[in-house]
């Protein structure tokens, strides 16, 4: 049974005045604390279900048994400076705009409904409706043409089972810098030290020089990792340094039903590269632009670059990057790679629940 919806926990009658506003959010609390603590869990349980201190959980469960109301004591407390109608009002408008601060909300409760409160006050009554500040997480920036074309992609590929995925060769470039911050680093420190030398993360402009490669990978291989050296890569170095010396041959390996896929930028798309794959047979699987979800490179690169930030020793210059990249990209598994591989049924399935939108890969 799911616990986190109000509506299951509460008589249908009940929720019916929740929704008019006639019981504030701290009694529908206390009903959900009872109907747990009914089934049989602990208080520590119903506090870890809800998540709420298990003080909280004692303290409702003893009012209710001493007083028989899920309401606070008369003059227990300063009174609420919001009524269910304005934690509603802040609620809907959180909702309909998920980045506004909780200064923004308090701004707007006082301009449309003359109640003033703090931005923690905010925050507070934002958490009784479970919704909770976090980093967003960071996808591209689709249009609809670009949701039309995603949702279309994975009805047309649906039915593909991972053998027939196993034929592809999933190509794409990435660039690796020497210093290079991966968003997820932490530091210990007391409370005034956020400028002490020691706890600072220094950054180097352009990240100290940077590293292009390209590579390819399929169920059963992967082709070795290409430097992309010497200034920008066109459509012409395109075919002479990668659809030649690799992409060709991995096709004769591969056999008769091979084909590239490879994403929409401008050397992908030049016109003599069209001509080259069509002079040498080699059939091309186009993705929608904006797609690297659908692209399972994308999730090496990223092991890749974590295996490069975990060395003991991180690599001074770029030539001991691209040789540290060479070892690494050797050391990954096969069978790290044929798993994400496999991955691509269940990712063409949340993209057409996603109606071509943004999803977790």
């Amino acid at each position: 049974m799911e616990h986190d919806d109000v509506g299951s926990l509460v008589p249908a009658s009940l929720h019916l005045y929740i929704m008019e506003g006639h019981v504030d959010r701290e009694e529908v609390r206390a009903i959900r604390i009872q109907t747990l603590s009914a089934e049989g869990l602990t208080q520590r349980e119903v506090a870890q279900r809800l998540g709420i201190s298990c003080s909280t959980v004692c303290r409702t469960l003893r009012r209710f048994r001493e007083t028989g109301s899920n309401r606070r004591r008369h003059g227990q407390g300063r009174p609420r400076a919001t009524s269910a109608v304005d934690d509603r009002f802040l609620h809907l408008t959180a909702l309909r705009d998920r980045f506004q601060t909780s200064v923004q909300l308090a701004n707007r409760l006082r301009d449309v409904r003359q109640v003033v409160i703090s931005g923690l006050t905010v925050r507070r009554r934002l958490h009784e409706y479970e919704l909770q500040s976090r980093r967003p997480a960071i996808g591209p920036l689709l249009t609809r043409e670009h949701r039309l074309a995603r949702a279309h992609f994975a009805q047309e590929y649906q039915q593909w089972t991972p053998a027939r995925w196993g034929t592809v060769l999933f190509t794409d470039e990435s660039r690796f810098t020497l210093h290079g911050p991966d968003g997820r680093q932490r530091v210990w420190r007391r409370r005034g030290e956020r400028f002490a030398a020691a706890t600072i993360s220094p950054r180097v402009p352009y990240g100290g020089g940077s590293v292009m490669v390209w590579a390819g990978i399929s169920l059963e291989a992967r082709t070795e990792l290409h430097f992309v050296n010497g200034g920008r890569i066109t459509g012409v170095r395109y075919v002479e340094e990668i659809l030649q010396e690799y992409v060709v041959p991995f096709a004769h390996f591969v056999g008769p039903h091979f084909m590239l896929l490879h994403d929409n930028a401008r050397p992908h798309t030049a016109q003599v590269v069209h001509q080259y794959l069509h002079e040498v047979g080699i059939r091309l699987l186009a993705i929608p632009a904006r797609s690297p979800d659908l692209n399972p490179i994308e999730h090496v690169w990223d092991e890749l670059g974590r295996r490069i930030r975990h060395r003991d020793q991180a690599p001074t210059t770029l030539r001991e990057l691209e040789n540290v990249l060479s070892e690494e990209w050797e050391n990954i598994s096969q069978e790290y790679i044929a798993n994400i591989i496999s991955s691509m049924p269940n990712r063409l399935g949340e993209v057409r629940t996603a109606r071509g939108g943004v999803t977790r890969y």
